[in-house]
């Protein structure tokens, strides 16, 4: 993941979401309109802040590892 991180973008569109997590277009959509991922809407644009997602990445892969 160390090395994804550099080439995402600093700012996030849904299908670079879909394109990192190798998830359907419906699952992406799906994904960012869960309640706690950090999406931002811009008018009608939903933006994901490449920080944020990969915190949130990281703390979904430790709530799956302690179960």
């Amino acid at each position: 993941m160390a090395g994804m991180e550099q080439e995402l973008p600093l700012v996030m569109r849904v299908a670079d979401v879909q394109r990192a997590l190798m998830i359907s277009r419906l699952k992406a959509y799906e994904l960012v309109h869960q309640a706690g991922f950090p999406a931002v809407r811009i008018g009608r644009a939903i933006r994901i802040p490449r920080d944020a997602f990969i915190r949130w990445l990281h703390e979904q892969t430790s709530v799956e590892v302690r179960g």
